[in-house]
């Protein structure tokens, strides 16, 4: 789980980038803006399904099924959230966030066990807590994008902490 925290990271850290490189200029979702929505969702997916592979049947596994297809939905909603505008797309995601954040934390719940599971229970309620300041920012007068990028990188922090929790707890004799 550890090198797959690591992965998620990367990714996060790169895509939030690329998101705010491509939104400097505005909220105007463009096709690049409309791809790099769209590769988010599709990203956890991959994960997921890495993840659940991986576990092995941890009793998270169901939940994991849920996180797959919230994530194949949010991909499919994005796409047509973006050819709509902004406040579409901050309606979208802040849906999704708030569906997977909340899978999110229990599954971390779940496997507390394990170890390394704090910042994914941290990530999880926060990701529950700013799906809701997106869909209420879709009704702002301006509802820019770059927050997703800010949304996304703090997720990819705490999956690094996570797999550096993990780390920690694996050399402990």
């Amino acid at each position: 789980m550890r090198a797959l925290y690591g992965v998620r990271f990367g990714f996060a850290l790169a895509w939030a980038a690329a998101l705010l490189l491509a939104t400097r200029d505005g909220s105007d979702v463009t096709t690049t803006v409309g791809v790099l929505l769209v590769a988010y969702p599709l990203f956890d997916l991959a994960a997921a399904v890495v993840d659940h592979r991986a576990s092995g049947g941890i009793r998270a596994g169901g939940l994991l099924r849920v996180n797959m297809a919230l994530s194949g939905l949010a991909a499919a909603g994005l796409v047509v959230a973006a050819a709509s505008g902004a406040p579409a797309v901050l309606r979208t995601w802040g849906a999704w966030a708030i569906a997977a954040g909340a899978v999110q934390l229990v599954v971390a719940l779940r496997r507390r066990a394990l170890g390394g599971q704090w910042p994914m229970i941290l990530s999880g309620g926060i990701s529950v807590l700013a799906g809701g300041g997106f869909v209420a920012t879709a009704a702002g007068s301006d509802p820019a994008l770059g927050g997703l990028g800010g949304y996304a990188l703090l997720g990819g922090i705490f999956f690094l902490a996570s797999a550096v929790r993990l780390s920690r707890t694996r050399q402990r004799p």
